[in-house]
């Protein structure tokens, strides 16, 4: 056990867990963040989306003890952001979400995609959101829902 610091969802948290333990599972069973789902263990969905410092990245392959001193940033935490708002109502018009297993990764993808690049190109989005796999949509309707927000989000991103 070791006392680990970090950022989450804004708040300063410390835990006192083993610094190997996954991201994901301390998200879900310490802190109750379901958002984050765990699809295949491998790095390979992106159902367990977070953002760390910004970035996309699958929590499923980040130990604990790689988070000190960053700041994560789950779906709770993120839809408590304007930036979240454009890009849920962009997902509802463009019927980018289904199922709702992917959703939360893909738009924490797409924030992270829209922060480094406002303007994207489809062939951007669809390299954007690689890492993130959906079964229901096909990706188009993502896709468009993405060209949306960053039109409807001019200025934010």
């Amino acid at each position: 056990m070791k006392k680990i610091k970090f950022t989450l969802n804004n708040k300063e948290v410390e835990v006192n867990l083993s610094p190997g333990m996954r991201l994901l599972d301390v998200l879900r069973d310490h802190f109750h963040l379901t958002g984050t789902k765990e699809g295949c263990g491998e790095g390979e969905c992106g159902a367990c989306s977070v953002l760390i410092n910004g970035r996309v990245t699958n929590s499923c392959c980040v130990p604990l003890g790689n988070v000190q001193g960053k700041s994560v940033m789950t779906i709770e935490g993120y839809t408590k952001t304007k930036r979240y708002e454009i890009l849920k109502e962009a997902f509802h018009f463009e019927g980018g979400s289904q199922c709702g297993i992917c959703t939360p990764g893909m738009i924490l993808a797409a924030e992270s995609l829209l922060s480094l690049n406002p303007h994207p190109t489809e062939q951007e989005i669809r390299i954007g959101l690689s890492g993130n796999l959906c079964r229901c949509t096909g990706y188009n309707m993502i896709i468009k829902a993405v060209q949306l927000a960053a039109k409807l989000g001019e200025g934010l991103w």
